[in-house]
Parts: structure tokens; sequence; C-alpha cells
């Protein structure tokens, strides 16, 4: 019942967001019609259109699970930028060197950039542990550490001397993921990962003490969970998550190499899709594909009606603070008719 009230409020949040971005587009001198049409015939229209969605929503949906695992652990993890570089990196130098061939080479290396990605991550739950390092400080500062390093290594000791950017070789053609109707493999392994964290989160142990600890910290300490031991645990897989987010943009993207950039928004719009999806998994994955719509719409209506792709960035800010907004507003009003029905019913029985 959650789920679906955070869906549904998303859904209110959603239609009000679309308003408010019709009337910017108004004011822009452009048809709102025009633009939505475009959004809609880019994002979903066609086969071509969905499978780019699809495609568009897959890192989305492993950085937004990372963030949502965090948050609702009561750990604030705002390194997924780094951690999803971390990762495609290292994906990018396995997949020029690593001897192993074939499938077997593939696994190897989405499972060694998914390790890197967590253990760049499980670094702010050491400091966190052992030097009572705020994670909110340290996970930003590892993000700058990743971003400038992974450029060293791409722009000096790892350079493809062919390439007119920094970036590194390209990775064998044998570890290149196939598409199956145009929707890239990456994205089943996506939504695999999806049922993989729902488990965890909802069946196993440990999976039952990261959410006790995100209800209430000291009630699950005094229970006997191990907080300190589990927040090393959260980032080490949200960790990752997103360092598999970041190899898969390697392996079943374009341009199979490390190059500056490569990351994107990736990070950040996990961070925001938590937020919209209430910090759940499966919610916070069905808003990923919606963001993944709307990254593959947006193109749509820079072609079609000029508008530039950047807007879907605005409208995506505007989603996020109009869903909240709707959310604790519904929640509000909720609990208080809750409140004055249970006194109405006391007061009765007491007459």
């Amino acid at each position: 019942m959650k789920s679906l009230n955070k869906i549904l409020t998303g859904i209110i949040g959603i239609a009000l967001s679309f308003l408010a971005a019709a009337v910017l587009i108004k004011l822009q001198g452009n048809s709102p019609i025009d633009a939505y049409r475009a959004l809609f015939n880019y994002g979903l229209a066609s086969w071509f259109s969905l499978s780019s969605t699809l495609n568009n929503a897959t890192p989305l949906i492993l950085t937004g699970m990372a963030a949502a695992i965090a948050f609702s652990s009561n750990v604030v993890n705002l390194g997924e930028p780094g951690q999803l570089i971390v990762g495609a990196l290292t994906a990018a130098l396995l997949g020029y060197y690593l001897p192993i061939p074939g499938i077997l080479g593939i696994f190897v290396i989405l499972i060694i950039s998914g390790i890197v990605g967590g253990l760049y991550g499980g670094l702010a739950g050491v400091l966190k542990k052992y030097y009572k390092m705020d994670e909110f400080i340290t996970t930003l500062m590892l993000n700058f550490i990743a971003d400038y390093l992974t450029l060293y290594l791409a722009t000096y000791p790892f350079l493809d001397e062919k390439s007119y950017v920094p970036a590194t070789h390209m990775i064998k053609r044998e570890f290149f993921l196939p598409t199956i109707n145009g929707i890239n493999i990456s994205f089943f392994i996506a939504i695999f990962m999806v049922f993989v964290s729902f488990f965890v989160v909802t069946y196993l142990k440990k999976g039952y003490e990261w959410r006790m600890m995100g209800h209430n910290y000291d009630f699950s300490k005094i229970g006997g969970c191990k907080n300190e031991e589990n927040l090393i645990w959260v980032m080490f897989y949200t960790g990752f998550l997103s360092g598999l987010a970041g190899a898969l943009l390697i392996l079943g993207g374009t341009q199979h190499r490390f190059i500056k950039g490569i990351g994107a928004n990736y990070g950040w719009d996990g961070v925001m899709l938590a937020i919209v999806g209430g910090n759940g998994v499966v919610e916070t994955s069905v808003f990923a594909i919606f963001f993944g719509f709307l990254k593959a719409g947006g193109i749509g209506m820079e072609f079609e009606v000029s508008i530039p792709s950047e807007f879907t960035m605005v409208l995506q800010a505007i989603i996020v603070l109009l869903v909240v907004a709707t959310r604790s507003t519904i929640s509000y009003y909720s609990d208080k008719i809750k409140a004055s029905l249970k006194a109405k019913r006391v007061v009765k029985s007491s007459d």
C-alpha cells in the first residue's frame, strides 16, 4: 500500500510538473502541445523510442537504487558520481587488458568494477567508523578525488594517443554487450539487480538491520544491530551498484572506452530519483525509467520544437520539488483527518 501511495503521489506531482513546465514553454514562445508531442514521439511512440528510453534508464536505475538504499538506511551517500566513474575506468582498463575471453571476461569485468566502486564507497564508511568523519562530507570529497584521479589516468598513463580528447583505449569488441531488438543487455542486468536489491533489503537479516537503522538509529543499536559495521556494508553495497552502472556504461554504451565526462549527471540524478521514489527500491526504479523517457524525449523536443534538451533537467527539478510537496501535503492532511476522526470516536465512547 505504501508503494502504491508513493507511485500515486508521484504521478500527481508529475502531472502538476508538466502543467508548470507548459507555462514555461509557452512563455518561451513555443507550443506546449507540440513540445509534449515531440517528447512522446521520441520517448514512447515507437519500439525504437521505447528502447532508447530503456537504454537511457539503465544507469539511472542503478544509481537511483544506490541512493535509495543508502537514504532508507539513514546513511548519506552522495558519492554515487565518484563510485560510478571509478567503476567505469576499471571496466575500461579491464576491457582492454584482461586476457580472459568472452562471456566469462564480461562477468569478471562487471564484478570487479562493481567491487572497486563498492570499496571506494566503503572507504567513507571506514572513515566514519574509525575517525567519526561525517559521510556527507567524505562522500562529496571522494567525488572530487575520483573525478580528477580518473581524468589524470585517462589523460596520461592510459591515454589512447589516437584519441582527440582524454580517453582510454577502446575495449575489446568481444566485451561489447549485445542488444535484443534495440534494448541493450545492460538494461536486463539492471533489472536483475532490482530483484537482488529488493530481496536483500526485504528478506535478508542484513537488509532488515539496514531498514531498522533507517527507521530509528538508537533503537536498532539497543536492539543489537551493529550500526557502524552496517554503515560500511551499506556504503559498499551502494558503491557496488554505482560502480556496476559505470561498468555498464563502458560495456553497453556507445563509446566503449573511458572518456572525460562519461558519468554525466547519472550520479546526481540517482539522488533525485531516490527522493522522488520515497527511497523505495522498486518505486525508484519505476521513476528511473520515467526519467529515461524524459532524456530520450528531450532530444525530440530539441529537434522538432527547438527547445534545448537541457530543459528536461529543469523539468526533472520541478518534478522533484512538486512530487515531494504533493507527498508531504497529502500525508499532512491525511494524518490530520485520521487524528480528527479518532478524537471524535474517543469523545463518543466517553459520552
